[in-house]
């Protein structure tokens, strides 16, 4: 009898770039200086932004530290491109 061939694909093998998929926005971590005008510009505290977990593929893949913002461009058929920020956590 034939001996079965293995199926089983290697880790690179498997490993895709989510940021090729239409379903994931672009993410980019704000610099500090960026990340110091945001938070004057709009007058709020990094304790009052949105969050995202440090265990988000997004935030490992960016390589993203606790307390980094991360710009998120999204985009809406009605109003077209917008930001939005994050803080890692």
């Amino acid at each position: 009898m034939a001996e079965k061939k293995s199926k089983e694909k290697t880790k690179e093998e498997i490993e895709i770039n989510i940021f090729d998929s239409h379903l994931v926005p672009k993410h980019e971590i704000l610099s500090d200086e960026e990340k110091k005008k945001f938070l004057e510009e709009w007058n709020v505290s990094i304790k009052q932004l949105p969050r995202i977990r440090s265990t988000d593929p997004v935030v490992k893949i960016l390589n993203a530290k606790k307390g980094d913002i991360l710009r998120v461009k999204r985009n809406d058929p009605a109003i077209g491109e917008y930001d939005y920020h994050r803080v890692v956590v």
